[in-house]
């Protein structure tokens, strides 16, 4: 039986699983790398760790596996923005994440200067720093010489996919997918071409760009020196569309909410690339055949990480599975909103400046209405994208497809489905992300005939229908929204 090795490269660790023709995983490796937060808002990756704990747990996967693999689909952290030298490979400064705010000053100027309509009708996206586009900036600006050797064509720019791709295949191949490419706010999403007049916008020299190619195509193959063997590139996708994918989540309407360090939520649009009206990004769900599906998404920055930080900043719990059962100890009547705004606010608010508090604190409010307070945070925020989505639809959802590390807690899902008042449904296979750039890469390989082949083997494990009453759900809102406003920049 065909095997398929997918590479996850996430926010928090590098994680390899192989799975077979099934789409049962087979085997799983994982390894964590250091977060770095040089500043207040910066936020920063290592990419030599990236790179070295992507080639560990593919090797421990593949030995694992006792077969050998018949593609390799990789998927990624999105936005994150490395640039290295051509040469030796080597980064020119830290990959900065998804998270960073540093740039929040840049945006805010280039939108007072009138670029927003220009960068919203071409990429689909809002002017923030979330996105590649500024962060590639900065560090030209930022990093002695690099302008000038950016100019000489010694330098390459690319998200985590293609500084895997590009070292994996030694050198060879400088190449990404068109989802990873609409968020850069650099590639024109109508066009599916890099944008001539946004990289003048945002002074970025079109000869560090990566070649764009459909999401299931030829990205290469590994030299045999990094994994033993010779192994086709055949998948990519970055990791909210690859979700989506492994989601089966392929007719126009769909929707699927992931739950790992932040939460993204995406409804298939089809062959049309609608501008939301409330503050929702238009982006590519994914390209097959030449042909753009696109998707409207609402990304919260900020969800598991939240579980993390009252974890590792504050010690209030030894590990993330104690969530749910301190969650169900809390007390009821305590109304204690956690305001996760971290690394600022993304959908649909968009505030950069905005930054995270805690409010209705009493004398009596302990650990367990910490984490009931951070576990509903997810809910409310999540709460916020559906309200934004449906509005732009003219339609209710009919379900929600969610995925991700935080959706085997039963009692957040049905939190969820509570404040959400949609019915939730948690697919049998969990790992959707890995899955679905499986899925991609197993398409171009030949293992999967298309995607009525793919829609069959997604199966349900669990479904969530919402049981509070309209009062209830309205009166916990409120507070919520009071609490969104105290923490907003303006």
């Amino acid at each position: 039986m065909a095997l398929i090795l997918a590479i996850d490269a996430g926010t928090t660790s590098s994680r390899a699983i192989v799975f077979d023709a099934d789409g049962r995983a087979h085997c799983v490796a994982q390894a964590e790398f250091a977060q770095h937060f040089p500043a207040d808002g910066w936020v920063e990756h290592d990419p030599d760790e990236i790179w070295a704990t992507t080639v560990r747990v593919c090797r421990d996967a593949m030995a694992r596996a006792g077969e050998p693999v018949a593609a390799i689909g990789i998927t990624n952290q999105r936005e994150t923005t490395v640039v290295w030298d051509r040469a030796t490979g080597v980064p020119i400064y830290n990959a900065i994440v998804w998270q960073d705010r540093r740039t929040a000053d840049l945006c805010e100027t280039l939108h007072d200067r009138g670029h927003l309509p220009k960068v919203r009708a071409a990429t689909g996206l809002l002017l923030d720093p979330y996105f590649c586009a500024t962060k590639v900036r900065w560090i030209l600006d930022n990093v002695d010489g690099a302008r000038e050797r950016a100019a000489r064509g010694e330098l390459a720019f690319g998200t985590i996919d293609t500084f895997l791709i590009w070292r994996l295949t030694g050198a060879r191949v400088h190449a990404t997918d068109a989802t990873n490419a609409a968020r850069t706010m650099l590639f024109n999403i109508h066009t599916q071409q890099w944008d001539r007049e946004l990289l003048e916008l945002f002074d970025v020299p079109a000869n560090m760009l990566p070649d764009v190619r459909d999401s299931a195509a030829d990205f290469g193959v590994t030299e045999k020196s990094i994994l033993g063997s010779e192994v086709a590139i055949c998948g990519v996708a970055g990791d909210q569309q690859a979700a989506s994918f492994g989601q089966a989540c392929f007719a126009p309407g769909m929707v699927k909410s992931t739950y790992g360090t932040g939460c993204f939520v995406l409804m298939n649009t089809g062959g049309n690339a609608p501008m939301s009206q409330n503050r929702l990004l238009t982006t590519v769900a994914y390209r097959l055949n030449g042909e753009t599906t696109y998707a409207l998404e609402g990304s919260i920055f900020v969800a598991g990480a939240a579980i993390q930080w009252l974890r590792d900043g504050l010690g209030l719990i030894e590990s993330a599975s104690e969530s749910a059962e301190l969650a169900m100890q809390a007390r009821t009547d305590a109304e204690v909103y956690l305001v996760p705004a971290f690394t600022g606010l993304g959908a649909p608010y968009w505030d950069p400046h905005a930054r995270g508090a805690v409010f209705g604190l009493t004398r009596d409010t302990g650990a367990a209405d910490f984490v009931r307070a951070a576990l509903d945070a997810v809910c409310y925020q999540t709460h916020d994208l559906v309200t934004a989505m449906v509005a732009d639809r003219g339609a209710p959802l009919e379900s929600v497809r969610v995925d991700g590390g935080m959706v085997g807690n039963d009692w957040l899902m049905q939190r969820l489905a509570d404040i959400i008042d949609v019915t939730v449904e948690r697919p049998a296979i969990a790992e959707t992300t890995a899955l679905g750039v499986a899925y991609l890469a197993g398409l171009q390989a030949g293992i999967f005939a298309g995607l009525d082949t793919l829609t069959q083997r997604w199966h349900r494990d669990a479904i969530f229908t919402p049981q509070l009453a309209p009062s209830a759900r309205n009166r916990i809102l409120d507070g919520w929204a009071k609490a969104i406003t105290r923490v907003r920049s303006s």
